[in-house]
């Protein structure tokens, strides 16, 4: 490959990443794959934003894309290049421990995983790994709840 072409892909990848909402992207992807309708919920843009964005990320060779019934879903595609790799991988790491993109990521667990999700996301494939979260948090609440009650019942003895 000529040096052309590498900074070619040099100037790609670092463009990617150059956008605060590509990054919230990626930040909700770094775990699992995820239905483009749950990033309109959690990041409040509208469809046709989040899927140029997406595209953006896909030519970068960032993410890959797959349509499932009606719903797009799209993952997180380490690059092939080491540097590449290391680079977009601190970048990830990074994302994950800021405290803007912890809520998008507790955001995107809520939405998902809401009871009463609204009718355009309801019926949409769920991150298998929010699925498990959730049901740790909720198998938690109950024994919470569950020894608050024990307590209050002791105490009222």
């Amino acid at each position: 490959m000529s040096s052309k072409n590498i900074a070619s892909k040099m100037e790609t990848f670092f463009t990617a990443l150059a956008d605060k909402t590509r990054l919230r992207l990626l930040n909700l992807m770094r775990e699992d794959e995820i239905c483009v309708c749950f990033f309109t919920e959690v990041l409040g843009d509208s469809q046709p934003k989040i899927s140029r964005h997406l595209a953006y990320l896909r030519n970068a060779g960032l993410v890959k894309a797959r349509r499932e019934g009606k719903w797009m879903l799209y993952r997180i595609s380490m690059p092939q290049d080491d540097g590449q790799r290391k680079v977009f991988q601190e970048t990830l790491d990074w994302l994950a421990s800021q405290e803007e993109m912890k809520k998008d990521y507790r955001d995107l667990a809520k939405v998902c995983c809401a009871p009463n999700a609204p009718v355009t996301i309801a019926r949409a494939p769920k991150p298998e790994t929010l699925l498990d979260a959730n049901i740790l948090e909720e198998k938690e609440e109950k024994k919470e709840v569950k020894e608050t009650e024990e307590v209050i019942e002791t105490f009222l003895l």
